[in-house]
């Protein structure tokens, strides 16, 4: 496994994190403003990896000291002397608003440091729009426009949960004017 140094980028390191979980058996999905650094090439850059899992803290912490994390004080987490982002395990289920996601479900990424679990697109403006919901920061609502102009996402999905959460369809129509222009056909 590659060494983690002050020039191992995010998606390295998501990659090798996911990894080091997985051949641990532990199921965990990056999620989170980290897939919104992912998936915009930084456009976005968070502070944190999340890493959404249902595994007991104890089973986490041997898995990321033996890649040099140290616990913060919280049992959920994790820095590096190395690097600036701090990893951070998310109680699960994996869920976005009141919709609840079976992360072994989801295909891992391919990166050039190997897989790496993460939400999907769709699933990542999901997280940011539920997180606008709940929080009414826009910072959030400027996240998923991002990912949503970067990705394809399936915005049949998108409206349904949209519909299903409770976001008016004036937000919704704005949210999809923004991510697409004003000539794109609204749902």
């Amino acid at each position: 496994m590659a060494e983690i140094t002050r020039s191992t980028s995010l998606q390295e390191l998501a990659a090798l994190i996911s990894q080091a979980l997985e051949s641990a058996g532990i199921l965990a999905t990056l999620s989170g403003g980290s897939a919104v650094s992912l998936y915009t090439d930084n456009r976005y850059q968070s502070h944190d990896l999340d890493f959404v899992t249902s595994a007991d803290p104890k089973r986490l912490e041997p898995v990321v000291a033996a890649l040099g994390f140290v616990a913060t004080g919280s049992k959920r987490l994790y820095e590096h002397p190395q690097t600036e982002w701090l990893v951070e395990f998310p109680a699960g289920p994996l869920g976005f608003g009141h919709r609840v996601i079976d992360a072994r479900q989801l295909e891992s990424l391919n990166t050039p440091w190997g897989p790496l679990r993460v939400i999907t697109p769709t699933l990542c403006v999901m997280d940011r729009l539920a997180a606008f919901c709940h929080w009414q920061d826009r910072q959030c609502w400027d996240q998923a426009l991002l990912v949503a102009q970067a990705h394809t996402v399936d915005w049949q999905q998108l409206h349904e949960w949209a519909t299903q959460e409770g976001l008016d369809q004036e937000a919704w129509q704005g949210f999809r004017t923004e991510a697409n222009g004003a000539s794109s056909e609204l749902q």
